[in-house]
Parts: C-alpha cells; sequence; structure tokens
C-alpha cells in the first residue's frame, strides 16, 4: 500500500501543499476536481475544476506531479449535498459527468464523493432517488473507465455494499474511511471485508467515538485499529492509497507529517 494525502488538508495554498507533500516523500494526492469556493466563497476548498480550468492548465500539473516522482491518487468531487434531493439532481449530476471527464483527460481512474445517507427502507423515495442518479452516473464511467466511488460513514459496509451490488453500473465503487464508521458506531474491520468487492481507495483518518475527546483526532490516536485494519485491507487484495486527511486542528501539516511517519510504520506490518 501507499501512502497519499489529500492536499486541501495542508490548508495551504495548492502549489504550497504540493511542496509540502513532496518534503514528506508523499507520492500520492487527492485533489478537488470542483471549486467550492468560486461558488461557495465561505468554504476555502478548491483547486481543480472542469469549468474553471483549460486542458493546458491540467496537463502542466501533471507533468510538475510527474517530475516528481508524484501522482493523483483520485479526484474529490464531492458538491456538498449528495444524491437524494431531486431538486438539485440533473445539475450534480452533469458537474459529476463533467469531472468524471476530466479525470479520464488526467489518467486519473478515481473520483470520490458522498451521495448523502441512503435509506434503509428501499421503498423510500430517497433511495430510488440516489440509485437513480449512480446508475447514470455508473453508466458514464463504465463508458470513460473512472470509478465514481462513494465514501463510507452513513450507514455500514454492509448497508453500502447491498446497495452497490444492487447497482448495474460496474464502475460505482467504495473510498473506505475508517474514522467515518467509527464515529457513527459501526466496526472499520467487519466494514473492509463486506465492501471488499468495492473499495478503491481509502483515506487514512483516525477517530474517538466517545467520551468528551469524541471526534476526529491525529492519525494513530484514535481508536481505529490500524495494525487489524491494514491486515484486513491487505486481506481483501487493496494495494492503493491510504489517503491522509485531516479536516480539524490547530497544526495540519505536522498531523500530517505524524500521519505519514505512523503509516510507513505501520503499512508493511506482517
Amino acid at each position: 500500500m501507499k501512502i497519499g494525502v489529500m492536499t486541501s488538508s495542508f490548508r495551504k495554498p495548492f502549489m504550497e501543499a504540493i511542496e509540502a507533500a513532496a518534503t514528506l516523500e508523499i507520492k500520492g494526492l487527492q485533489i478537488w476536481a470542483t471549486n467550492i469556493t468560486h461558488y461557495h466563497p465561505d468554504m476555502p476548498l478548491g483547486e481543480l475544476d472542469p469549468d474553471l480550468t483549460t486542458d493546458s492548465e491540467r496537463r502542466e500539473l501533471i507533468q510538475k506531479l510527474g517530475n516528481q516522482g508524484m501522482e493523483i491518487s483520485a479526484l474529490c468531487g464531492d458538491l456538498g449535498r449528495g444524491f437524494l434531493d431531486r431538486s438539485h439532481l440533473k445539475e450534480d449530476i452533469a458537474k459529476t459527468k463533467r469531472m468524471m471527464e476530466m479525470a479520464a483527460s488526467m489518467n486519473v481512474r478515481v473520483l470520490t464523493s458522498h451521495i448523502g445517507r441512503v435509506p434503509d427502507d428501499r421503498d423510500d423515495p430517497q433511495y430510488h432517488t440516489a440509485a437513480e442518479a449512480l446508475e447514470e452516473i455508473g453508466a458514464y464511467g463504465d463508458e470513460l473507465g473512472v470509478c465514481f466511488a462513494t465514501e463510507t460513514g452513513p450507514e455500514s459496509g454492509a448497508a453500502l455494499a447491498d446497495f452497490l451490488g444492487k447497482l448495474r453500473a460496474q464502475s460505482l465503487k467504495a473510498n473506505y474511511d475508517p474514522a467515518n464508521l467509527v464515529l457513527r458506531g459501526f466496526d472499520p474491520i467487519r466494514g473492509v471485508h463486506d465492501l471488499q468487492d468495492f473499495i478503491v481507495h481509502t483515506h487514512a483518518k483516525d477517530a474517538i467515538n466517545q467520551g468528551p475527546e469524541q471526534g476526529e483526532v491525529p492519525v494513530g490516536e484514535g481508536v481505529v485499529p490500524w495494525g487489524d485494519y491494514l491486515r484486513a485491507l491487505r486481506d481483501i487484495g487493496y494495494d492503493g492509497y491510504l489517503t491522509i486527511e485531516r479536516e480539524i486542528g490547530d497544526n495540519p501539516a505536522e498531523d500530517i507529517a505524524t500521519a505519514a511517519a505512523f503509516l510507513k510504520k505501520q503499512k508493511d506490518l506482517p
């Protein structure tokens, strides 16, 4: 397995974040595929966007990363509102398709997103809304050779696997985040096995799920059982990126460096 990082987690200008990752000898970058700041100025996120960047700019970025021995592990296509509400569904599907086209043009094979909590009741209208949206997105992903990977957390690994397994498109996958599952009381080890046919990318994140310290914490300081977790990933044949994500904290760059060092010690466990 390889170590990556979400460039936005550094909370630095994009190019500075790339240099910070290079300094840590991190080879994989997950980059935002939509400039949310452009649409919502109070949300300081956004690095790439199919509607705001050119092919030339994107080729230049790929060349710059290649010169440093780096690559894009995945693009993040989260639009911040899921795929359960029909009022903006057409617009969001269209945007997602443009991000998938951009990913394909950059030879990136994974676009991650949040789809919202899938209802347990299959007769719930939102269940059908999500299924229809993902079928359309997944059919396009099948054509392009780009996976649409929904992030784990709102439901158990078993529930998400059941939902994805009932859809026809083969490109509908999972971005596995053990901390998200821990925070909602789910077993991150069982979830790996439940989703073994779907995991194409992971977030390296940790959390405490109860008490005064409840919430996200630096990698290695929470209750994610990293040894067992990484063994489970190896058991299912996953050999992709462990992409560090740090969403809170006063010194994210330091926390990312600590996480990278921790993972380098852990990832080669027998």
